[in-house]
C-alpha cells in the first residue's frame, strides 16, 4: 500500500546509513563463479539474457538452487555465499555491482530485507532508463566509466528500495522497517523518529505523527514492526551511535544529539543492546 507522494521513506535513512555500489562484472558469464560471503559484500546482479543457475552452498533461508531464463534482478542485501553456473557456450550477459552497507549487516535496511531478492525486470516500474543509462555505461570503456556505473548502480538500487517499500509481500518480506515504511500512517511516524533522534518521543507523540490513538498506534506498530515504538526507537538510536562512533563523534556529544539525559545513560542503553561499553565495541570494529 504506497504511503502519500510527500513523504520521503529512504532518504533519512540513507543520509544516515550509506550503501556504496562498485561495478564487479559486465559482459558474457562462462563457467562457475563463486561469490564467497567472507569477502563482506552484498551484491545487485542485474540479468540482461540468457540462461543463469545459481546455487547457494550451506546456505539457510535461500532456495538451493535456482535457474533464471528471463531478464531478472538479482539483490542480495547481506553477505551470502553464491555460485553462478553457466556453459561457456550459453553465458549468461549480465553486469553487477558490489554493495557495501555501512554498518555492514547491521545496516537497518539490509537487516530488514530477505537474504534474497529476486525480480523479473518488467516488474520494477521505472527501472528501464536508469537500466539503459547503466548498460550504456558498461557495454564499453569510457572515461569514468566505472565512477558513472557505480552512481547508476546506487540509482537502481534506490529505485528497487522504492519498489519494494510499496510492495513488501510480493517480495516476501517479513515484519520489520520495510513493512513498518510501507503503512501510510506508521510510516509518518517512523520517518519523524528516523529525522530526529533527540526529540522526547513518548508513544503519545508517536501517534500523533501517525494520526492515530496510542493503543492503535502501539498494536499496529508491533504487527508491522515486529517490536514496540519504544524498542524500535531505541535500536534506532543505538544504531546512530555505532555509525557516529566508528566516525570518531565524542560518546558526550551523541548523548545529547540522540535523546539521552548525559553519557552515563547512552553508555547504559549502548551496553543492554549491544552487551558490552560503546569503548568496547568500538575497540572490536576498529
Amino acid at each position: 500500500m504506497p504511503t502519500q507522494p510527500s513523504l520521503d521513506r529512504l532518504s533519512g535513512l540513507l543520509e544516515h546509513f550509506r550503501i556504496r555500489a562498485r561495478l564487479h562484472h559486465s559482459g558474457a558469464l562462462c563457467g562457475i563463479n563463486h561469490f564467497d560471503a567472507r569477502e563482506g559484500h552484498g551484491y545487485l546482479h542485474v540479468l540482461r539474457h540468457g540462461p543463469l543457475e545459481i546455487s547457494h552452498p550451506g546456505s539457510r533461508g535461500v532456495p538451493r538452487a535456482m535457474r533464471f531464463d528471463e531478464p531478472t534482478l538479482l539483490f542480495y542485501p547481506r553477505p551470502l555465499t553464491h555460485r553462478f553456473h553457466n556453459p561457456p557456450k550459453e553465458g549468461a550477459d549480465f553486469t553487477c555491482a558490489r554493495l557495501d552497507f555501512e554498518g555492514g549487516a547491521q545496516h537497518p535496511l539490509a537487516w530488514a530485507l530477505p537474504p534474497l531478492i529476486a525480480l523479473p525486470l518488467t516488474q520494477v516500474q521505472g527501472l528501464e532508463q536508469a537500466l539503459a543509462l547503466l548498460f550504456a555505461e558498461t557495454d564499453q570503456v569510457r572515461c569514468g566509466q566505472r565512477l558513472l556505473a557505480d552512481r547508476l548502480f546506487e540509482v537502481v538500487l534506490i529505485l528497487l528500495l522504492r519498489w519494494l517499500l510499496d510492495h513488501p509481500k510480493e517480495a516476501g518480506v517479513s515484519p520489520g522497517l520495510v513493512t513498518g515504511l510501507s503503512d501510510p500512517r506508521l510510516a509518518r511516524a517512523l520517518v519523524a523518529m528516523h529525522d530526529n533522534p533527540g526529540q522526547p518521543w513518548t508513544l503519545e507523540r508517536m501517534a500523533k505523527c501517525a494520526a492515530m490513538s496510542r493503543t492503535a498506534f502501539a498494536n499496529a506498530f508491533r504487527e508491522r514492526v515486529g517490536q514496540t515504538p519504544a524498542d524500535y526507537l531505541s535500536s534506532w538510536r543505538i544504531a546512530l551511535a555505532q555509525s557516529r562512533l566508528r566516525e570518531g563523534r565524542p560518546i558526550k556529544l551523541l548523548a545529547e544529539e540522540l535523546g539521552y539525559a548525559n553519557p552515563s545513560a547512552l553508555s547504559r542503553a549502548f551496553a543492554a543492546r549491544m552487551g558490552m561499553a560503546p569503548r568496547q565495541w568500538l575497540a572490536t570494529v576498529s
